[in-house]
């Protein structure tokens, strides 16, 4: 049965199938042949309804919702503009304040395409302008912005938590560490390639300059403050927060920014509801299939083939690294958080790891694979929105990959550096 369904799906994927036909056709296929026939359906539609009925998954559409006023609006630019007018004239600095940049956007809108659209599009001209290369320019901006998968609020994290049936509050404080850990890690990196072909610096901002620009940007820093501080400070519940967030960007840049207007809400909507349409469909289909394949026993057959329990909490760790990372160069991150996660479950709970540092290194692996060769959902993302062949946006890939990869490992090595504030907060 794994075999008719594995092929089943690998099949309608290389046809050109959206990734949600190749995953309710599995499930179908492997309902029909576990109760030979079909007439017990209705079983497989409610483990589907099921799979949306959680009130967690309310955060998503919100998020979204957020973050696409906040694209619209002035928030990015007023968080650039203040990053910039700290750090620009360092060696790398321009570089620098991109990756800040996608790091603060991140933690405002929780999407990686967002902050690849809202930061990318004004910085990348300038950093042309400045001396950097266009590759290196288009890797940056992509992989930066992945930082926003683990900066709280993170969508990927929330699908986790509900399948999972991890704390989502725990996902998100634990997510500040690894994520900071990267940025400054781009950082370092940023400010050697820009020794290295002597990239000449920005001008040195004035403190007056400064000063207008923190003025400028303490609005939309508000955001990470409600999240973070209304969850933590027993004001919110993730899903509160995320409602809050909503309200926030809708008085922020239609009252008093007046970036938007009263003609833009249904673009914000079509294009909101959309994409919630098209996550939440995933989030039934791919629900309906982790039933299908817990059913059948599907994971604990390919965890005992492979041996993965055997290898004791380190080797589940590298393992689950190797297949999120692996599976999201060539499938839609929330797919695969959807398909996998079921899979490893036994090895988690055999081994006792902590669901949460699972959770953070799962998120981390979606993040890179989202802007890794062959398919990363980011790299095509960049190709829209810069108009640059697809060679060019993933020729300056590597060296961010190794950083991000090097990431996980001190992770696995050193698992405080994501739980400590999660312990500190729920001590």
């Amino acid at each position: 049965m794994t075999t008719i369904m594995v092929t089943t799906m690998i099949a309608l994927l290389l046809l050109g199938f959206p990734m949600m036909i190749p995953l309710i056709t599995a499930a179908v296929i492997g309902f029909f042949m576990m109760f030979n026939g079909l007439g017990q359906m209705d079983t497989l539609i409610q483990q589907m309804m099921a799979g949306i009925r959680p009130a967690s998954l309310i955060a998503v559409p919100m998020f979204i919702l957020a973050a696409d006023i906040m694209t619209r609006g002035q928030s990015a630019e007023r968080l650039i503009n203040m990053v910039m007018s700290f750090i620009g004239h360092v060696k790398g600095g321009l570089a620098v304040s991109t990756a800040a940049s996608c790091t603060l956007f991140g933690a405002v809108s929780g999407s990686t395409q967002a902050t690849v659209v809202a930061i990318g599009s004004p910085l990348r001209p300038k950093m042309l302008k400045a001396g950097y290369s266009d590759s290196f320019t288009l890797a940056l901006i992509i992989n930066a912005s992945d930082i926003a998968f683990l900066i709280p609020p993170s969508i990927g994290m929330i699908i986790y938590g509900v399948i999972s049936g991890t704390s989502i509050g725990e996902l998100f404080i634990a997510g500040i560490g690894p994520g900071l850990l990267i940025l400054l890690m781009f950082a370092t990196y940023c400010v050697i390639y820009a020794i290295v072909k002597d990239v000449p610096t920005e001008p040195r901002s004035t403190w007056r300059t400064r000063a207008l620009s923190v003025r400028d940007a303490l609005w939309p820093l508000g955001f990470p403050v409600i999240i973070v501080g209304g969850i933590y400070g027993g004001i919110f519940s993730p899903t509160e927060a995320a409602a809050a967030c909503v309200l926030y960007a809708i008085v922020l840049e239609f009252v008093i920014f007046r970036s938007l207007k009263a003609a833009d809400i249904y673009a914000i909507a079509k294009s909101t509801g959309l994409i919630t349409a098209v996550v939440f469909i995933l989030v039934a289909v791919g629900n309906g299939f982790s039933w299908i394949i817990s059913f059948a026993q599907i994971p604990q057959e390919i965890l005992a083939a492979v041996g993965i329990q055997e290898a004791g909490p380190t080797g589940v760790l590298i393992a689950i690294c190797i297949a999120f990372f692996v599976a999201c160069m060539f499938v839609d991150p929330i797919v695969v958080i959807l398909v996998l996660t079921p899979i490893f479950a036994p090895a988690v709970e055999a081994t006792s790891l902590d669901p949460v540092l699972v959770g953070i290194l799962i998120t981390l692996q979606v993040a890179i694979g989202s802007a890794t060769p062959p398919f990363g959902c980011d790299i095509f993302t960049a190709i829209a929105i810069f108009k640059r062949p697809y060679l060019d946006v993933i020729k300056g890939t590597p060296p961010f990959i190794f950083i991000l990869v090097l990431a996980a490992a001190l992770l696995i090595m050193f698992p405080q550096i994501a739980l400590f504030l999660r312990d500190l907060a729920y001590a």
